[in-house]
């Protein structure tokens, strides 16, 4: 006999793994928008989230969930990891390759998935943790096959190693921030605070904050609302239903999404090592999808 509980679990589950592949595509579609928007990184990420928290919590106030004093204090460490994250990543990539950056970033997973363990009690298979790790592989081929030759500074890689950090800290916030505030409430707090950190540190590091042109309010709207929505709102909400490791594992994905819609959308070469790469990084993670179902909201102990 099928347990209605069981059923509802796995549902549950499932919706939240779909959110989390959203999120990720999201992302990595973001990513690629950024290249072609002529402003500085911080700038884009100061009206980027500025415009997303704004806009929102002026709807959750027609709501009357207003965006009180509770809400950006439960989402303050978040959004100041996720602020950290933007302002060393952009500043790592001005002093090392952005293969260099990214390839360090890819480690995330490893990171989340050692706290989960020991702060949340999250209990990864055998299975799941040589699957990630060769989806991790694959996406450092995908990366450095598009490398090119210039030059990297050991100053860039360690702000991309704060940035890992703070990248891995702002998932784990997310998680504890479960049954404080809603999943919304962080996303958009969180937002805000990263419009907060970034429009000074933007203006510190010499980038024009000036008012966008129509063309470029046009792509930073679509990243706003595009990842704002489907990117972050969806991964925080997913957070809540499936384990911190699983969805920073789907973070691998994003790479590879950045590097396809570049060579759909932009023509931007892609070489067969990474079609390759991009391959073995797919089956890797449709081999953890798979694999989680059937499995309860409960952990179960490592397979030996």
């Amino acid at each position: 006999m099928v347990d209605p509980a069981t059923n509802t679990n796995d549902d549950v589950r499932g919706l939240g793994i779909a959110g989390a592949l959203l999120a990720v595509s999201a992302w990595g579609a973001s990513s690629v928008i950024a290249k072609h928007v002529d402003m500085g990184g911080l700038a884009i990420a100061a009206y980027r989230f500025g415009s997303y928290g704004l806009v929102v919590a002026l709807i959750m106030a027609a709501r009357r969930t207003p965006v009180n004093r509770r809400v950006m204090r439960a989402s303050m460490a978040g959004g100041i990891a996720l602020g950290a994250d933007v302002a060393f990543f952009f500043s790592a990539i001005k002093l090392t390759t952005v293969a260099n950056a990214t390839v360090i970033g890819a480690l995330q997973p490893i990171v989340v998935a050692v706290t989960a363990n020991r702060f949340f009690g999250e209990v990864i298979r055998r299975r799941d943790v040589v699957l990630g790790l060769v989806a991790i592989l694959g996406v450092v081929v995908v990366v450095t096959g598009a490398a090119s030759d210039a030059p990297s500074d050991v100053r860039g890689d360690a702000l991309a190693v704060g940035a890992l950090f703070a990248w891995s800290a702002y998932f784990i916030f997310a998680r504890q921030a479960k049954g404080v505030i809603t999943s919304n409430e962080y996303t958009v707090g969180a937002a805000i605070w990263v419009a907060i950190i970034n429009a000074p540190l933007a203006l510190l590091f010499g980038q024009s904050m000036a008012w966008p042109s129509v063309s470029n309010w046009f792509w930073i709207l679509l990243m706003a609302f595009g990842a704002g929505i489907l990117g972050h709102a969806a991964m925080n909400w997913s957070l809540q239903q499936i384990p911190l490791w699983l969805g920073s594992t789907f973070t691998l994905l994003v790479p590879v999404v950045s590097s396809s819609v570049a060579w759909f959308a932009f023509d931007e070469p892609i070489t067969a090592i990474q079609i390759a790469a991009i391959a073995v990084v797919l089956s890797a993670l449709t081999g953890v999808v798979t694999g989680q179902a059937g499995i309860g909201s409960r952990p179960r102990p490592l397979r030996r």
